[in-house]
């Protein structure tokens, strides 16, 4: 008889040691094992039990001697033939193991606890049914409504309807279990389990029409409309300004999909966007939508994954991984914000949800829709140079005004004695906004009271005994904490150093808001950071307080930049707009063009008309500025030219290769092997470059040292191959034990 071998990626298989292994498939187990269900087999010379997917099924194998495999943990696969392919294309090209990429893909409910037990099991209820016919239940009840009241009261409800559940049955007739047990004895009724749905949030309204589209709106739509018609791959950019209505015609995309029963993915950046959204699309598609975010439970999120891969849910909103979403026939993928760094997964597998769309769509011959009013600049050269196709809307939606901008020198502010976050031209526009019943957000993208306390006669400064960085000060609890590692402590009343006295330095959104309250002593102030809402769900309620309540000002971080919609908005205040403009990474400009021009676009979405202080310390700076202009289109040439002296994507793929370990002269020593290996084999392939290795700009953080090595090419492909087969020798190089080097593609930071 012949053997059966099953090809398996196997969880404990290092990204050195990843491929697929062979194992022989006892005769009982040959009916379960398919591709797609995960199995228990032996894995190295320990034979430690191990997790794994079955990738493919034959009868023949390479080797000699196999071991059998040990259990099949699925009774249906897990993944599809296309999720399998998917899995193999994020191997190669984000370097992760197989099994990394399946761990991506699969929602947390699926996978098996440590005894081997699946951590999120199917709900159900238990209902309650006739075993006769409705009309012969109902002379029964008839019968026995004077000898057994609560048995007639249970038939004749029954009779109303196909089945109940069990506890609402009883409650709904005063009941008791032992009249329902009665009639199950006489074979009267009988009661099964069926399973139902955790649902995040389920739409209980009525479906209203599709939005009236503008003029502008209607030739995107008409131009985007063929494309996704026409059967291709495709992917296109929606290039339109805060405020101009790209939300409405995504809403006109997928109506046109589910008509033709296409389903529909839509990406949104952040967890806080995603109940406006879910609103917004259920008013529309009612139940037809589905909700994936990592806020929602472990039960809610395998449930609406359960859904979806049923086709009960044929539009997917949510954050990066819903890109994963197993919908029945793709026909459109949409990400809002496109622009987003949360968009890149800074674990492995490390990730753009952008490259995975365009993978999916591209198999499924389906269009990819990137919408921003900031596009990345990637985007936008792509889009220039052909590749995507290009549409835009100039104006906002129902010809409302963009706001007007002023930018205040804090340096002058300053010199005329006002030593605090807020300028005398926001504090009087916050007072005005006040006095006529209308509302302000204030952005400072830093948590925390202060970033930095100083000594001032030794200069002692706080630093985290984890990482290379300051602890930063959060007034609420009188702590310092690290923002990289967790580390706390209380403070010290004087310098523990020499017993001087500490000053504060630097601002967050909590200082921020303490400043608003001595300003503003009256007022009520909502504060939106990590801080302030890291329950489970609790975005949603703070956004509703802010609506409903009519408070008056909201400080907060990047959360309150992007996809909000307040009618009664009119003030915007950026303060510090320069702190993200000089991080060590190229993107730093663009960084801050999005943010600002993303939270100046907050202000005056309704019908009154919108303002907006951006406070700097640069007022001449050139980026400031055309983002105090809106003027994306300059902003993305002179970017573009700088990217050009910098030999900085998209006029190239960069790579970044970080090592780390507890030993800072061992990961240095790794690291410069590692870019010699490079460097040799790279020595053919023209326009590559190598910088490094050179520290990260916190070079320590949980005790580990990180340094990296750069490598920017033309010939992507071949430099990929090249960098994986690097990784593994080094990895597998005894002197460097405790080393760990990963690669990243187009790395975030």
């Amino acid at each position: 008889m012949s053997q059966t071998i099953a090809k398996i990626a196997v969880s404990a298989a290092t990204y050195w040691i990843d491929k697929p292994y062979d194992y022989l498939v006892p005769e009982e187990l040959r009916e379960q094992v398919r591709p797609g269900v995960r199995v228990s087999v032996p894995f190295s010379r320990g034979n430690r039990r191990a997790e794994g997917i079955v990738l493919s099924v034959s009868d023949r194998s390479e080797h000699q001697k196999l071991k059998p495999l040990l259990e099949v943990c699925d009774r249906e696969p897990v993944l599809t033939e296309s999720q399998l392919r998917l899995a193999l294309f994020m191997r190669e090209r984000f370097f992760c193991t197989v099994y990394e990429a399946v761990k991506a893909i699969l929602p947390a409910g699926v996978w098996l606890d440590e005894k081997g037990r699946q951590r999120a099991k199917d709900k159900t209820v238990l209902m309650a049914r006739l075993s006769v016919p409705s009309e012969d239940a109902a002379v029964i009840a008839e019968n026995k409504r004077r000898r057994s009241p609560q048995q007639s009261a249970l038939l004749e409800l029954l009779c109303s309807f196909e089945a109940l559940p069990l506890r609402d049955l009883l409650t709904h007739t005063g009941a008791s279990r032992q009249s329902f047990k009665a009639l199950q004895t006489q074979e009267l009724v009988e009661l099964y389990e069926r399973e139902v749905y955790r649902r995040p949030e389920v739409f209980d309204g009525e479906v209203q029409p599709l939005p009236v589209l503008n003029r502008e709106q209607e030739a995107a739509f008409g131009g985007l409309s063929e494309l996704a018609l026409s059967g291709k791959a495709g992917c296109a950019l929606l290039f339109g300004v805060t405020g101009s209505g790209k939300t409405s015609v995504y809403i006109h995309l997928i109506h046109q999909q589910l008509q033709r029963g296409k389903s529909c993915i839509l990406l949104v950046p952040e967890i806080a966007l995603t109940p406006q959204m879910l609103h917004t699309f259920s008013s529309h598609f009612g139940d037809e939508i589905a909700v994936l975010h990592s806020s929602l439970s472990t039960g809610e999120r395998y449930d609406e994954w359960k859904r979806i891969r049923a086709g009960k849910a044929r539009v997917v909103i949510g954050t990066r991984s819903a890109v994963f979403a197993p919908v029945k026939e793709l026909g459109l993928i949409i990400i809002d914000e496109e622009q987003e760094e949360s968009y890149k997964s800074e674990n492995s597998p490390r990730y753009h949800a952008r490259d995975v769309a365009k993978y999916l769509c591209a198999q499924a011959g389906t269009l990819l829709l990137l919408g921003s009013a900031t596009p990345d600049i990637e985007s936008r050269y792509l889009a220039d140079t052909g590749r995507y196709a290009f549409f835009t809307l100039q104006e906002r939606y129902n010809d409302h005004a963009l706001p007007e901008v002023k930018i205040v020198d804090m340096k002058r502010e300053l010199r005329h004695g006002n030593n605090g976050d807020i300028s005398e031209a926001l504090r009087s526009e916050l007072q005005k906004n006040i006095a006529q019943g209308e509302q302000s957000i204030l952005f400072i993208n830093r948590r925390g009271a202060n970033k930095l306390i100083s000594c001032v006669d030794c200069g002692f400064t706080y630093k985290c005994p984890n990482c290379s960085v300051s602890l930063t000060y959060h007034s609420v609890n009188r702590r310092l904490r690290c923002h990289y590692c967790g580390h706390s402590r209380r403070i010290d009343e004087v310098c523990p150093d020499c017993g001087g006295e500490l000053r504060y330095l630097g601002t967050g959104t909590q200082r921020v808001e303490e400043e608003l309250h001595e300003i503003f002593p009256d007022i009520e102030i909502l504060r939106m950071d990590t801080d302030s809402v890291s329950p489970v769900g609790s975005h949603e309620p703070l956004f509703e307080r802010f609506r409903e309540e009519n408070i008056p000002i909201m400080v907060g971080t990047q959360m309150v930049t992007k996809g909000l919609n307040f009618d009664n908005v009119t003030l915007v205040g950026v303060l510090d707009a320069d702190q993200s403009l000089y991080a060590s990474d190229y993107r730093a400009g663009e960084r801050t063009f999005s943010l600002i021009t993303q939270v100046v676009g907050r202000s005056g979405r309704g019908s009154k008309p919108g303002r907006a202080v951006i406070q700097t310390y640069t007022p001449e700076n050139q980026t400031i500025r055309q983002a105090a202009a809106q003027d994306y289109e300059s902003f993305y040439r002179s970017e573009l030219e700088l990217r050009r002296l910098q030999n900085a994507p998209p006029l190239c793929t960069m790579f970044a290769l970080t090592g780390s370990g507890q030993n800072e002269e061992q990961v240095f020593h790794c690291m410069r092997e590692l870019r010699d290996l490079i460097r040799t084999s790279v020595k053919d392939v023209p326009g590559t470059t190598l910088l490094g290795p050179a520290p990260l700009s916190v070079v320590k953080v949980n005790n580990r040292f990180r340094y990296r090595v750069t490598v920017t090419t033309q010939d992507s492909r071949t430099v990929r191959r090249i960098l994986a087969q690097t990784i593994m020798t080094c990895s597998q190089d005894k002197r460097y034990k405790g080393v760990s080097v990963f690669a990243d593609n187009d790395p975030s930071d």
